[in-house]
């Protein structure tokens, strides 16, 4: 009977503190790695698929000049700014920050975790719902540049007297980069709060659709946003949407200028902010109202 309450009265060790928690985090990205190369052979198949789209943009794209040209002379084939070597460049890149920025699945998966009650097991164990979803994301964008980077490296070579003006100076480059590390956070925190929604409507694929529909022709994933009439441009230009892919290659591309560069990544980091805050404003405020029964 001592011995019983001898045990009762130790402390329950408490696990906390930043050593833990890089411990748990790692534990959760390597998890979600590993799950990742349990399919290597489908993942292969549907990465390597992905740049099939490429050949049929340049020969579209090159239709388009060509019929241009015959019009209005070489000289005058030029679309927004780009001309043709510019605009294969530009989808290359804008190739690479879609594939940064997308997040298949992600809303609806949260609502239906919400709608099936599957969230709960969250708020009863000592992992951050929105920190657990993020480790995975990063885990499936590691997993797919360790398989894709070397057909990336193969197409960029075959391409690369597209790049007419080479290698952007440093502090070009590295403000693309900071571009698509942004606009992977900014993807992530958008769709999640789209699924945060479900905490009130349960079912959002219709909103999403919206949404998706919008990010696709706003996002500067078909064409440089440039072409679009000026009045349009100027209303595009104050939404998130550009982020997820135009700008990171207009700034590879030098369409940005240099001065401007420091206030358009402040204005992309302002973003960033507001879509990680009123993710976990509304994350909190879903729990607060969500009611699970059973399981």
């Amino acid at each position: 009977m001592s011995s019983t309450l001898s045990t009762i009265d130790e402390p329950v060790p408490h696990h906390s503190g930043i050593a833990w928690k890089l411990s748990l985090w790692w534990m959760i990205l390597r998890t979600a790695l590993e799950e990742r190369f349990v399919y290597r052979g489908d993942f292969v198949l549907g990465t390597l698929m992905r740049f099939l789209p490429i050949i049929t943009q340049v020969f579209l794209w090159s239709a388009v000049f060509d019929a241009i040209g015959q019009v209005e002379g070489e000289k005058a084939a030029e679309i927004g700014g780009y001309q043709f070597p510019d605009m294969v460049a530009y989808y290359l890149l804008t190739m690479i920050a879609r594939a940064f920025s997308s997040m298949p699945s992600l809303a609806s998966g949260i609502s239906q975790q919400v709608r099936d009650g599957e969230i709960k097991r969250y708020m009863i164990q000592p992992i951050d719902f929105i920190g657990f979803l993020l480790l995975t994301r990063v885990a499936h964008k590691l997993a797919y540049y360790t398989i894709a980077i070397l057909p990336f490296a193969l197409v960029f070579y075959l391409c690369r007297e597209y790049f007419v003006d080479g290698w952007p100076p440093l502090n070009v480059f590295f403000s693309f980069c900071a571009s698509l590390v942004m606009g992977f956070l900014i993807g992530f925190f958008f769709e999640a709060l789209i699924g945060m929604i479900g905490f009130w409507f349960l079912e959002v694929s219709s909103l999403l659709f919206v949404m998706m529909l919008f990010s696709f022709f706003l996002s500067g994933h078909m064409f440089p946003l440039t072409m679009l009439p000026d009045g349009v441009e100027g209303l595009v230009n104050f939404l998130p949407f550009k982020y997820l892919a135009y700008f990171p290659a207009a700034v590879f591309l030098g369409k940005v200028p240099e001065e401007e560069l420091p206030m358009e990544l402040a204005v992309e980091a302002a973003w960033l902010v507001f879509f990680v805050v009123a993710c976990r404003v509304a994350y909190a405020r879903g729990v607060r109202r969500y009611s699970g029964f059973g399981g």
